[in-house]
Order: C-alpha cells, then sequence, then structure tokens
C-alpha cells in the first residue's frame, strides 16, 4: 500500500495498514502534517480536540479547540508513538497502473503497490488573483503571524477564516489593515467567535473594508481597487491574499481519475468504498470535494481510513 499525503488522514490511513499488518508507506512532500505546520502559527482550530482524534487515541488539549501547535504535538506523537512508516520530503511525480501493480514515481524512488490512497489535501496550491503585480515580492498567499507587518499598510484579500484571523491580528499589532473582499459580507462560515469581532473593528473603522470589490492592479508602493462605485488607489507595504486553496488536479487527472466537468471539479469516487474510477486507487480526505473544499475536513473525513481498509480486507 502507498498512501500518498502525510496529514492527519494519511495518518489515519497508516494506522488502519498497522493493524492490518499490511506493508505500507506514507509519502509526504513536505513535513509532517505539512499543511498544518504551515496554518497561522496562534491559529485555533473551529472543532474541538476530541473531533481531530484519529483511531480513538484521546487528543487533550488546554481548552476545548485546541490550536495549531497542540495538533502538531498531537499527529507527531500518534505517529512516532505508533512507529508508523513515513517518508517525508519526497513528491510524488506519477502514479500508473499497469494490469499488475501501481507503478508510483518519486523525487527519490519509485515504488509498486497493489493499492494507492490519494490524500493530498489541498493547502499546496493557492487560488491566485491573476491580476498585474501579483508576483512581487510584497504579494503573499499565506499568512504565518503578525509581527513583521506592524506599522505597514496591509490590504488582505478575502472573507475566510484565515483572511480574518489575518486582519485581526496585523490590526491588533498595530498593522494598518484594508480588507478587498468580493462578496457583500464576511463570510457565513468565519467561526462564530471571531464574525462579531471583525465587524464590529470595521464598523468602527479600525480596519477598513471594500465590499462587492477586487483587487485591480499591485504597485510596489500601492494597490488599485475596483469597488462598485469607481477605482480608487491607495497606499500599500504588503498583500495578503487569502482567497482559498485547491488539491492537485494535474496528478489526479494524470493518474486517470475523472474529475466532473462542471467548476466544482469533484473527481469520481465511490462513496461507500473511497475507491476512485480507477481499481485499487483510493481517496481520502478534503481531496475528495474537488474544488468545495469547505466540504472535507479532518472531523468528518477520519473515517475514510477505515472505509478504504474495510473495502480493501473483503477483496483478500
Amino acid at each position: 500500500m502507498v498512501i500518498i499525503g502525510g496529514g492527519p488522514i494519511g495518518i489515519a490511513c497508516a494506522l488502519e495498514c498497522k493493524k492490518r499488518g499490511w506493508n505500507y508507506v506514507v509519502i509526504e512532500k513536505g513535513a509532517l502534517t505539512n499543511s498544518l505546520f504551515n496554518y497561522p502559527k496562534n491559529m485555533t482550530f473551529f472543532s474541538t480536540s476530541e473531533k481531530l482524534e484519529i483511531d480513538d487515541i484521546p487528543f487533550i488539549s488546554n481548552n476545548s479547540k485546541p490550536n495549531r501547535d497542540e495538533a502538531l504535538e498531537y499527529y507527531r506523537r500518534v505517529t512516532t508513538s505508533n512507529q508508523l512508516h513515513i517518508n517525508l520530503y519526497e513528491t510524488v511525480i506519477s502514479i500508473n497502473k499497469t494490469e499488475q501493480h501501481f507503478n508510483i514515481k518519486t523525487s527519490k524512488s519509485t515504488y509498486l503497490s497493489d493499492q494507492v490512497i490519494l490524500c493530498t489535501g489541498f493547502y499546496d496550491i493557492p487560488k491566485l488573483l491573476n491580476v498585474p503585480g501579483e508576483t512581487l515580492d510584497k504579494v503573499t498567499h499565506y499568512y504565518k503571524e503578525a509581527h513583521n507587518y506592524a506599522l505597514q499598510d496591509v490590504v488582505v484579500i478575502g472573507a475566510s477564516n484565515s483572511a480574518v484571523d489575518a486582519a485581526l491580528e496585523i490590526y491588533r499589532k498595530g498593522g494598518r489593515v484594508t480588507m478587498v473582499i468580493r462578496s457583500e459580507q464576511i463570510g457565513e462560515r468565519v467561526k462564530y467567535w471571531v464574525r462579531p469581532d471583525i465587524i464590529n473593528r470595521i464598523e468602527e473603522g479600525s480596519i477598513k473594508a471594500f465590499f462587492n470589490s477586487e483587487i485591480k492592479y499591485i504597485e510596489d508602493h500601492q494597490v488599485t481597487i475596483s469597488t462598485p462605485n469607481d477605482d480608487i488607489n491607495i497606499p500599500n507595504d504588503y498583500v495578503i491574499a487569502l482567497i482559498g486553496y485547491l488539491p492537485n488536479f494535474d496528478l489526479l487527472r494524470a493518474s486517470g481519475i475523472i474529475l466532473s466537468d462542471d467548476e466544482k471539479t469533484i473527481p469520481e469516487y465511490n462513496a461507500e468504498t473511497m475507491e476512485s474510477n480507477i481499481k485499487g486507487l483510493y481517496l481520502a480526505g478534503v481531496i475528495c470535494g474537488g474544488k468545495e473544499t469547505h466540504k472535507w475536513f479532518i472531523e468528518n473525513s477520519r473515517i475514510h481510513a477505515k472505509m478504504i481498509a474495510k473495502h480493501i480486507e473483503s477483496l483478500r
């Protein structure tokens, strides 16, 4: 078994393989739980700790909703205490099925496998603005912490949890924050204890916000915003574009997995077994939602590992 992706769902799949005595390896192109590692340092999960547990291994946190560091510690301890076989900093280049097995080529080796589980998540490929100036060094599609934005003019693009968290943290560390939001309001799925905070900061003028607006140009010392009334220019030192991320559709297509031809781009799979249209190639975790990256998350996709293991077991 080759499991591609060393996040929480990949770890859950590895645990199921180990319990059954199957020969397996997890291949991860970055650090262990790489997406969680790249989350903002002060991020707090929406889910409670027990809903982030895998294989009934207790997750104890200081508060009911754990933070990033607690999650990293939990999944790291699960991995090390169970001596799971995980190869880090190894990128999968191709997955090809022959009559007898899968041939998985990576940046370091080649593997032959009876089955493959793809649980690569979506955090590594950001959605782009596709506007002039997006490649400037001042522009980033990830947010880590607020300190380096203190006393700076910062534009935060988006209205999701990540954008709201960034805007609030930077404002409270002394940054001058302007939000640019395509919709008419802050996202409905923003954490319920955070949404009133950002709305109040906007209403009192502490954080500026342009709704129904988009970035038109990014330049060294200013940005141009297209608003419902007119285009405006504002001073700017940094742009943080947090408008979402995408699964690796190229890898899915190259592997032979069929994707829906609508905007959702959902991969084809059996909802009862998690097997894709390629026999022996399974999908698990948020990758199952295509561009609907809010549909699957740790809390409701951790069961995929057991579903896949049960199906493979029935075939043996």
